[in-house]
């Protein structure tokens, strides 16, 4: 068996890792690389590898760094199945056509400006037609149901606690008379946090592929993140501003709905209106409604005992779909509550939202989510006084405030209590998705740990298992 690392190596974009075994190819994975707009473009429209060879794909969560360049892959020739959860599925029906539409956008408005300049015109990565395309490929499994996904290799889908759906993904492998277990723990969830299950427990195994986004740090509690939320929307609604917060319209925002339904129902908050304006989000919503099947015990017995079969709707809380509607409430009058995608502040309704209460102190910017490089959201986060939001320099006088609390990522200490336990079997570990700090920093813990033998692979690395 060989593997090969062809994303999401000392970085946490564009995963993407393939596997060689008894003559199939199997990838696990196909992300969007996010970065530098022309680097980005290049990367993710010249794949690493020949997709025509590639046998079948497995997937282990529907977030655009792990799934956004499936519609690539497919146009470029990939014919074989797409494996995921039944969740991950309906994710990735509304992800991938919104992600088509934003390369679309993006193209569009590069390509007037080569125009202009007399040089060629780009392609879009993918379009929309290439997502849809890509959709009929999908085969949904549920988890703990072993499926032969190619000679001699059985996959099984454990949950991962991460977002709706999410996915350890567990390969029993037979080749050459060998057995051999291979685990990937695409983007391993915390512990306690509310509406999903926790991971699964580690089944033990020859070989681990680990994720490290936070592989360097401790996250605070969700409680604590809680209070910081309820705090700052009352002193907010207090001084008559309302509070914007960017957020991911996978898993985020349906957490801090899911904490203002909490907090309204106790009286912690004012009564003020709430938003979610982003159509992505609505759509997502409705999957997360769709799939009781991932709540945790938690969230089951607030439906029942509180009696409220929808906890992602309450009477204060409005989804905003239509544009007309998005755009009213920039003139909307007194305390409000806006959720909007996207999470880092890139494109979407929430550039409007900011533009019109960056402005003013009375009105506050709620971070609730890690913000890469050169992104608007890491910006604000570095206290910025001005910045540039749709060609406009805006002035920040509004409170920026940043919880960390929400994150759906395991830390250094939890993916080294979940490792721990398979530590004295395991004769490889890879860790991928994480910088060069924070992947390091949990090679070195899981060698303090135990572990035999720890790689931090590169970009195109290959490595032989026997």
């Amino acid at each position: 068996m060989k593997i090969q690392f062809w994303g999401a190596t000392q970085t946490v974009t564009g995963s993407q890792h393939l596997i060689s075994v008894n003559g199939s190819r199997i990838l696990l994975e196909c992300g969007l690389f996010q970065g530098r707009r022309r680097e980005s473009y290049e990367r993710n429209r010249n794949l690493p590898f020949d997709a025509t060879t590639v046998d079948a794909l497995i997937l282990s969560h529907a977030h655009i760094d792990h799934s956004g360049n499936i519609p690539n892959l497919v146009r470029s020739g990939f014919r074989g199945p797409i494996y995921c959860t039944f969740a991950t599925r309906d994710l990735c029906a509304a992800m991938l056509r919104d992600s088509a539409h934003i390369l679309e956008e993006n193209v569009a408005y590069l390509n007037k400006k080569r125009a202009r300049r007399g040089e060629p015109l780009l392609e879009p990565i993918y379009t929309r037609a290439d997502a849809i395309a890509s959709l009929k490929q999908f085969v949904s499994v549920g988890y703990n149901r072993p499926i032969p996904v190619a000679p001699g290799v059985t996959c099984t889908f454990l949950d991962a606690g991460h977002i709706l759906g999410s996915a350890i993904i567990s390969l029993e492998i037979e080749e050459q008379g060998k057995r051999i277990r291979l685990l990937f723990t695409g983007d391993l969830g915390r512990r306690d946090l509310p509406i999903l299950r926790d991971p699964a427990p580690a089944p033990e195994a020859d070989v681990l592929i680990i994720e490290s986004t936070y592989g360097d740090r401790l996250h605070p509690s969700p409680d604590s993140a809680e209070a910081r939320l309820r705090d700052l929307i009352v002193q907010t609604c207090t001084d008559g501003g309302k509070v914007v917060i960017p957020a991911f319209a996978v898993g985020r925002t349906q957490e801090i709905v899911y904490a203002l339904h909490r907090l309204h129902l106790a009286g912690q908050i004012p009564d003020v209106p709430i938003f979610v304006d982003s159509p992505l989000a609505v759509d997502v919503t409705e999957v997360f409604r769709l799939h009781p099947e991932c709540y945790d015990e938690e969230l089951q017995d607030f439906i029942v005992r509180d009696r409220h079969p929808d906890p992602f709707g309450f009477d204060r809380l409005r989804y905003i779909r239509n544009v007309e509607d998005s755009k009213a409430l920039n003139d909307l009058e007194g305390p409000a509550v806006i959720i909007s995608a996207s999470g880092m502040c890139e494109h979407g309704r929430v550039l409007h939202h900011l533009k019109h209460t960056l402005w003013s102190p009375r009105n506050a910017v709620l971070i609730v989510s890690w913000q890469a490089p050169n992104t608007l959201g890491r910006r604000l986060v570095e206290g910025h006084k001005k910045v540039r939001i749709l060609g406009e320099e805006v002035p920040v006088r509004a409170r920026v405030e940043v919880i960390n609390g929400y994150s759906a990522h395991a830390d250094q200490a939890d993916l080294l209590a979940w490792a721990r336990p398979i530590l004295h079997r395991l004769r490889r570990i890879f860790v991928v998705h994480g910088d060069p700090k924070p992947a390091s920093a949990l090679a070195g813990g899981l060698e303090g740990a135990g572990a035999k033998w720890v790689a931090v692979p590169s970009e195109g690395d290959t490595f032989e298992i026997d």
